[in-house]
């Protein structure tokens, strides 16, 4: 492939414009802001980007955690990008405060406010992407990190050259190459101390796993690459086939279980389905294991429940059910009165009513007298017979007279409380969706169970 109009110094200034143009990363007039720790890849990044006269920003975190190598840092990338003629924003942040507040290591504090942080800046300065050094050896290590901890084939894909307005030019050069480079310029870099500490997982995975590997099969970072390569041409296959399981498994209602069984790898189908709702490896291992057993077993994850019911799996969001919103208007009953027989409006005898209304979940052991009936009927076998689903039921509501349940909302009132001939006043309740408040007349009860 030919660069029109830039003459390479160095093979890997050569490399990387091929490797953007290859992934489609960016266009030679877009506006890049360019991550800036101090380190080599990022110095390596900023030169190569300018060299090949793309039009370059520059942004970089002061975490404070490094005390004086931290100013260190930013004293260095501020000479660096005056001399380059690079715009330059700088952000301070209080790390380990952040970390102790959310509850998080710092580690992900810092993650998280730096790429939050980015994203503003690329927004102000109308930049089309944020470049990022990652490297190849980046990508061997997480590939191996994401092993040890146990993944899926996407997690031994590699890092993706693109996520969002994320890109990683530097993905096809090691860290040797970038090194290399920079030395041939006689450009100085920093070297983070910590990076030289036998202390977090990645650092532990470059300074001891990968040697170790190295002694036995000198090519293994390529060996990595190259089968990282495969497993992302897979996870294209294996994500078709994954939603064409997703569609004839998944129903209105809920994953069909008899159908989700029917399938080649069902759990793995099913795990594609829930973890995205937060459920992890061995939730749903149990949900699975639960298949065969019982209707009425309950998963949760942080926002979302799974209910084991008979011939689905009924997933949820977990918040609470919202009380109905309810109307009431009071008529004297006539001739030309029409009781209205939708399953959204109840009519009672207002005299037979001895109280006020109020409104509530079901409770197991209520009952009460269906509408046309004599004798009293449970409301659990009522909404059984009705074919409810267990996340149907968590959410009917009972409208209450005293102690006595008047009206299942939204299915069928007591007969107790019916109009017939001798009735004077009627009562309407009507079920109605607007954003409404209650009526005066209703309270609302939380359930006691």
């Amino acid at each position: 492939m030919s660069c029109p109009g830039i003459i390479f110094a160095d093979m890997e200034e050569k490399k990387v414009y091929r490797y953007i143009e290859e992934e489609q990363l960016f266009g030679p007039e877009d506006r890049i802001l360019v991550a800036l720790s101090g380190g080599a890849d990022s110095v390596a990044l900023l030169r190569m980007l300018c060299l090949s006269s793309y039009h370059c920003e520059a942004a970089h975190c002061n975490f404070h955690l490094r005390g004086e190598e931290s100013d260190r840092d930013e004293r260095f990338v501020r000479r660096l990008c005056k001399e380059l003629q690079v715009p330059l924003h700088v952000a301070h942040f209080n790390t380990a405060e952040e970390a102790a507040v959310r509850h998080i290591s710092i580690e992900m504090a810092a993650r998280e406010l730096r790429y939050a942080w980015f994203e503003e800046v690329r927004k102000e300065c109308g930049a089309a992407v944020v470049a990022v050094a990652h490297h190849a050896d980046d990508s061997v290590e997480t590939f191996l990190l994401n092993l040890i901890r146990g993944t899926g084939i996407n997690g031994l894909r590699g890092i993706r050259p693109k996520n969002g307005h994320i890109v990683r030019p530097l993905l096809c050069l090691s860290r040797g190459e970038i090194v290399a480079y920079l030395q041939r310029l006689g450009q100085p870099f920093l070297t983070d101390s910590t990076n030289l500490q036998d202390e977090y997982t990645r650092n532990k995975i470059r300074l001891n796993l990968l040697p170790m590997l190295e002694e036995i099969n000198p090519s293994v970072k390529t060996g990595i690459l190259q089968t990282a390569r495969h497993l992302d041409d897979a996870a294209c296959i294996y994500k078709k086939g994954i939603e064409e399981a997703r569609r004839r498994v998944q129903m209105p209602e809920g994953i069909r279980i008899d159908v989700l069984l029917r399938e080649a790898a069902p759990e793995t189908v099913l795990y594609e389905i829930l973890a995205p709702l937060g459920f992890n490896t061995a939730q749903v291992g149990d949900i699975f294991r639960s298949l065969t057993g019982q209707a009425g077993k309950v998963f949760s994850a942080q926002d979302w429940k799974v209910v084991k019911d008979r011939q689905f799996l009924l997933i949820q969001a977990a918040s609470k059910a919202e009380p109905p919103q309810l109307q009431q208007e009071t008529f004297d009953y006539t001739s030309a009165f029409v009781i209205p027989r939708d399953k959204d409006t109840a009519c009672f005898d207002a005299d037979k009513l001895a109280g006020p209304f109020s409104l509530r979940l079901w409770r197991r052991g209520d009952t009460f007298i269906p509408f046309g009936m004599k004798g009293r009927k449970k409301v659990s076998d009522y909404l059984t017979d009705r074919k409810f689903s267990l996340l149907q039921k968590e959410r009917q509501w009972v409208l209450c007279c005293g102690e006595e349940i008047a009206w299942l909302v939204g299915e069928r009132s007591d007969n107790r409380f019916r109009v017939d001939e001798k009735t004077r006043r009627v009562i309407v309740v009507r079920k109605v969706e607007t954003n409404r408040t209650f009526d005066s007349a209703f309270r609302t009860e939380k359930s006691k169970e």
